[in-house]
């Protein structure tokens, strides 16, 4: 599903965003923050590679109708999880719950003609397992389809609650490897005010890769997802970091634009609190 554009056109006339999120959403919010007035580069410091079926994980799909709830952690684990289940399934399976972790996910989601639960208000992990339909699962079966790497916290708290949890890895990220001339091109020549990393191991590639830069990126505003990883960015360094309001790029957007008053723009930017 396309994330609508932002309305608040030429926004942010003279404002340099580095855009790190894995393609295609780097270019996606790329235009999104170009139709607000930003100058933008984008520079995937992780991408994802889909892991081939497995025996266990095609049997995996057919049982679906065995569980009582499926989770999907992310747009990409979403989409990963539909494309499984429309090559062994004409039709979704009936008395099946489904989630998303945030409205993003959820949307992916709906755009298959599900219903799916996601939290009213934020995007983590923690919101989700709020939901009250979450809170007593004894001996029910909970699908929660992932990376093959990423937080226990889900499969965790659901377990504690009572749930037979079977996780469902769809794909690996790993790090890119951006060439010198390209890390040059997006850090010390572009000079980022602005920088977008939406995980922490996003975070992690992106500081490793840019040790060498003579740009000094720790003093460029960080947008981060979670207050979570703004504690990791405070620890490494960064000095001026806030927290997205929501995933959708509108949501993104928005949120550096409400850094920048009108009569500021071009210039420092006014962060509101993580």
């Amino acid at each position: 599903m396309d994330t609508p554009q932002p309305e608040n056109v030429q926004t942010l006339n003279g404002v340099r965003v580095l855009i790190c999120r894995p393609e295609p959403e780097a270019t996606r919010l790329s235009g999104a923050f170009r139709s607000a007035g930003a100058d933008t580069r984008t520079l995937p410091v992780m991408e994802r590679v889909p892991l081939p079926e497995t025996p266990e994980s095609r049997q995996t799909i057919l049982d679906l109708d065995l569980f009582q709830h499926v989770i999907a952690v992310s747009p990409y684990a979403a989409r990963q999880l539909l494309d499984r289940v429309d090559t062994w399934w004409p039709q979704f399976p009936t008395g099946v719950r489904w989630y998303g972790v945030g409205a993003s996910t959820a949307a992916v989601l709906e755009s298959a003609g599900l219903s799916p639960g996601h939290p009213a208000e934020g995007f983590t992990s923690e919101a989700l397992l709020a939901l009250p339909s979450l809170q007593t699962l004894t001996h029910e079966k909970v699908l929660l389809a992932r990376g093959e790497t990423g937080r226990d916290l889900i499969r965790e708290t659901l377990e504690q609650r009572g749930a037979s949890v079977t996780q469902l890895p769809l794909y690996r990220r790993q790090p890119t490897a951006p060439s010198p001339e390209q890390l040059a091109n997006s850090l010390d020549r572009f000079a980022p005010d602005i920088i977008i990393a939406l995980s922490g191991e996003t975070l992690n590639n992106f500081i490793a890769l840019s040790e060498n830069s003579s740009h000094n990126y720790l003093k460029s505003l960080l947008l981060v997802p979670t207050d979570r990883v703004a504690r990791q960015a405070r620890e490494a360094g960064f000095h001026r970091v806030i927290c997205a309001s929501g995933m959708a790029d509108e949501d993104i957007v928005n949120r550096v634009i409400g850094c920048y008053p009108p009569h500021q723009t071009g210039s420092a930017p006014t962060p509101g609190s993580p």
